[in-house]
């Protein structure tokens, strides 16, 4: 049930997630399990010990009240995933983030958005692609959601300004990257909506541009590809809007241009040719499944069913914790192939990947993925 958070239980929520080794999922089940994230954080040190680990430790209330101060000084707003205005589509999502970061209007999250994404060294033609694309879509009421990088998703955030965009970005709300994007960002945060779940200040790193890309898929329901480079984040897009189940478009273009010989063998390997908007709203308008309709779940169990209840003694959750460590690498793994090789119920198994992660034993990847945590 959706409803809003008060002061306290919205520092609750963030410092949960800003402790370290916690992720969205670890995050959920902790909610899952002890009803609120107040009660979740009391319970860490008990949950470490049961493991025979310190554990994990949530950073000083200090720290985070800081953290929400500084946001209310940039005018940025702190949104958790229970609340109303969370964005209904990255809901929906496995792993969705449980806290943004918005500065500017959220009231575009009710809008169905589509993203524009592709090279950051995109030619002219590209770029004037992406800006058409975009004034067309916006136009006819789809937000153009991106990731605010140089090219193609410069040109598409400034071809939807007057109709409203959303800008996802790799590190805090209120830093501006790249730097050359100073007066774009400033007009998107006055007119369109900036989104991260970064915390505040924080300059982006390598690593968290996969968790923004995932993100832009996340909230859209379908992504257009118009230029990529053969090894570039635009193709980790794809390959999160494919695992979300959202529709991928791509522009072609000449095989001589290494960056359309990419888009066109996306084509080639099932995405949706588009010249135009046209293309994209009449594929989006035959979609059976809207991106807001969550898929299935095998870890959507709140709890572990009342038959499992004497399995889940102490020695017995010791052991399956075992059994679950001895399936994880440091290759990350899906959480449903870790299922089924556990040989229990689901509720069982996410129970003890929680624990694990809470212990420092595992560590938690985006998109349900667990490993052993990195050797020091």
């Amino acid at each position: 049930m959706r409803h809003k958070l008060d002061h306290e239980a919205r520092l609750d929520w963030l410092q949960l997630i800003r402790t370290p080794s916690i992720g969205p999922i670890t995050f959920d089940r902790l909610l899952s399990r002890f009803g609120d994230a107040g009660a979740a954080l009391k319970a860490l040190p008990e949950l470490a010990r049961q493991a025979g680990r310190k554990g994990a430790k949530p950073p000083p209330r200090a720290d985070i009240e800081e953290e929400f101060r500084r946001a209310e000084m940039h005018g940025a707003r702190l949104i958790a995933a229970c609340e109303p205005e969370y964005p209904q589509a990255l809901r929906a999502i496995a792993g969705y983030p449980p806290v943004i970061y918005t500065r500017g209007h959220t009231s575009l999250f009710q809008h169905p958005a589509v993203a524009i994404i592709g090279a950051r060294n995109a030619s002219a033609a590209g770029r004037k692609i992406a800006r058409t694309l975009a004034a067309d879509l916006g136009e006819a009421g789809v937000m153009v959601t991106s990731g605010l990088a140089r090219g193609i998703d410069g040109a598409a955030h400034e071809g939807a300004l007057a109709s409203g965009t959303i800008a996802v970005v790799a590190g805090g709300v209120d830093v501006i990257y790249p730097p050359e994007h100073d007066r774009l960002t400033a007009e998107i945060a006055e007119r369109g909506l900036i989104v991260s779940e970064c915390p505040m200040g924080k300059k982006p790193t390598a690593r968290d541009f996969p968790k923004r890309n995932r993100l832009i898929s996340g909230l859209s329901r379908g992504v257009v590809v118009v230029e990529a480079g053969a090894k570039s984040g635009t193709l980790l897009t794809v390959d999160f809007a494919n695992e979300q189940g959202r529709e991928v478009f791509a522009v072609p273009g000449s095989p001589l241009d290494a960056r359309s010989k990419t888009t066109n063998q996306l084509i080639r390997d099932g995405a949706t040719l588009v010249d135009c908007a046209d293309d994209v709203l009449r594929a989006l308008a035959s979609q059976t499944r809207g991106a807001d309709e969550p898929g299935d779940d095998s870890f959507a169990w709140d709890a572990p069913p009342a038959d499992d209840a004497e399995l889940y003694a102490s020695e017995n959750a010791a052991k399956l914790r075992e059994t679950v460590l001895s399936l994880l690498s440091y290759t990350p793994m899906h959480r449903d192939d870790i299922l089924r090789e556990a040989g229990a119920g689901p509720g069982l198994v996410a129970d003890a990947l929680m624990e694990l992660v809470i212990a420092g034993d595992a560590s938690e990847h985006p998109g349900g993925r667990f490993s052993l945590p990195d050797p020091d």
